[in-house]
């Protein structure tokens, strides 16, 4: 779904504003010869591209199709209960001139209380998925936070950005400062002890 894609993105842009804070709120930490290394051969920044990351993320193609399989399944039963109630309204209108006015009158008052709780349903529906929407993307954000912060730490990096040619926050980045593949790898291997 595009809105899941979107709402993905911004979870990653503000990862990168979380990692900025995390990262300078933190004091120096000691590091290892190898991470001294590592950070001055390409300095304190790195970034993950998030539409690589989003897209190899074990976890978050799970995610995406959980999502559009309850979006599908929901829209299908919006799309049955409204099918219902269209052939109900149609076999009313087939039948409206022979009926008499009062049985008239109180089916089509039930028709439209029937309406009307079609409407709360489809609307109740949607609020359903977009408050699941935001709950996992939420723990999506909050797992790539987690990582990002215990990455940094490790490495001996101070900032940790996101890049995506979807939500453009920065024209050029060196490739050498990506760190995606690693990400991948480390965050899959770690998804996939959790699901054991």
């Amino acid at each position: 779904m595009k809105t899941t894609g979107s709402i993905l993105t911004i979870t990653l842009g503000l990862l990168t504003v979380a990692s900025m804070v995390a990262c300078n709120n933190k004091p120096a930490a000691t590091t290892t010869a190898a991470a001294s290394t590592t950070t001055s051969d390409k300095g304190t920044t790195v970034y993950i591209n998030s539409d690589s990351l989003l897209a190899k993320y074990d976890y978050a193609k799970d995610m995406q199709a959980r999502l559009t399989e309850k979006g599908k399944a929901a829209q299908a039963e919006v799309n049955s209960k409204r099918q219902a109630l269209a052939r109900e309204i149609a076999d009313y209108q087939k039948d409206a001139a022979t009926l008499p006015a009062d049985k008239r009158q109180a089916i089509e008052a039930r028709l439209a209380r029937e309406q009307q709780t079609q409407q709360q349903f489809e609307q109740s529906e949607g609020a359903d998925f977009q408050k699941e929407q935001g709950e996992e993307t939420n723990k999506l954000y909050e797992k790539l936070t987690d990582f990002s912060k215990t990455y940094a730490k490790e490495k001996g990096y101070k900032l940790v950005l996101t890049y995506s040619k979807s939500a453009p926050g920065v024209l050029y980045v060196d490739p050498s400062l990506d760190i995606t593949t690693d990400a991948v790898k480390i965050l899959n291997d770690a998804y996939a002890k959790d699901k054991k």
